[in-house]
């Protein structure tokens, strides 16, 4: 066997070689690609779609697509929003601008600012008296809110996070739905999911409210909700002492004092994803105070099967009505 014919049969086998390592690649990767999608499929299918953020891709946000908002009522009730803020300068002007557009006539809205180094103080001084705002350092979250409501009289109250949306005609649905149902203390409705640009990547259509659920979970989405004084002068401010779940813990306080909950059915205000939110960044901080919050409601820490069974229920109502929304058969 000639020099010549060896090189050309060790050149061959090398190409049969990188070939085959080439197929080897190749069925590695399409194994992958398949597992993610079967693991995307069981998220998407088995993940309650209130809690799935991400339902489709980034599309314009369609608010043709909700009902028209109704008219106000002769007397409007006094509404106060407080807005917290810190360093969220890319999302505050859409906030505020959700709130504003309300024209809401009896409407006091309040944006506690954290002491913010991003331009946010630039663009609440843009607004004029437009909305009054303050901008100090605090101990978070729970506290900015406490301030932001000190010494307002109103009726109904509500806090919106700086990055989040109120849609259009809420403040009018809000005040009917007080008026129709004096028995009420607390309501919320749906929410819609929006990316960091504002574009729809999902809604949440929720069933009635469950107040079995709610000792296990807080899925009543925060955006939405608000509830009249008298429950804030009977429960008491925001507990300062938690970071993630203050809203969940303001709920439970509100539900152990009496206080009747009720779902509106209309989507009401948009919750925005995006990777500095505080849900993505202090998911650990925020599984503590859950436990800790299961723990003086129920007297003891369930396991994660003991609360997926008590949710199970509620879960189920909340598929069927979401996949009752994305076929037309439900209309809001």
């Amino acid at each position: 066997m000639d020099d010549e014919f060896k090189r050309e049969l060790l050149a061959r086998l090398n190409a049969i070689e990188s070939r085959l390592d080439g197929l080897d690649k190749s069925q590695s990767q399409l194994q992958e690609a398949y597992a993610r999608s079967r693991a995307h499929l069981r998220r998407f299918w088995l993940r309650p779609p209130m809690w799935t953020f991400e339902q489709h891709s980034p599309r314009p946000l369609d608010l043709h697509s909700l009902p028209e908002a109704p008219s106000l009522p002769k007397r409007v009730p006094a509404i106060a929003i407080v807005t917290p803020s810190l360093n969220h300068a890319p999302f505050l002007g859409a906030t505020i601008d959700s709130v504003l557009s309300q024209n809401y006539p009896a409407l006091h809205y309040h944006v506690q600012d954290g002491g913010s180094s991003d331009g946010s103080i630039d663009i609440l001084e843009r607004y004029g008296d437009k909305i009054s705002w303050r901008s100090a350092p605090d101990d978070g979250q729970a506290d900015a809110i406490n301030q932001g409501f000190a010494g307002l009289d109103c009726e109904i109250m509500a806090y919106l996070n700086s990055d989040d949306i109120l849609l259009p005609g809420a403040l009018a649905c809000i005040a009917n739905f007080f008026k129709a149902r004096p028995e009420i203390d607390i309501v919320y409705g749906h929410r819609i999911f929006v990316d960091y640009a504002g574009s729809e990547i999902g809604r949440a259509i929720l069933p009635a409210h469950s107040s079995e659920a709610l000792r296990y979970a807080g899925y009543v989405p925060q955006e939405t909700m608000f509830w009249r004084r008298r429950v804030w002068d009977a429960v008491g401010p925001m507990d300062t002492k938690f970071q993630y779940a203050l809203d969940w813990d303001f709920m439970l306080r509100a539900h152990a004092a009496g206080f009747k909950f009720a779902r509106l059915r209309r989507f009401l205000a948009c919750f925005r994803v995006h990777d500095a939110q505080k849900t993505t960044k202090n998911y650990e901080l925020g599984r503590k105070e859950m436990q800790s919050l299961r723990l003086r409601n129920l007297g003891y820490v369930p396991s994660q099967l003991e609360i997926s069974n008590a949710l199970a229920p509620y879960l189920l109502r909340q598929f069927i009505f979401h996949w009752g929304y994305r076929l037309g058969l439900i209309r809001r």
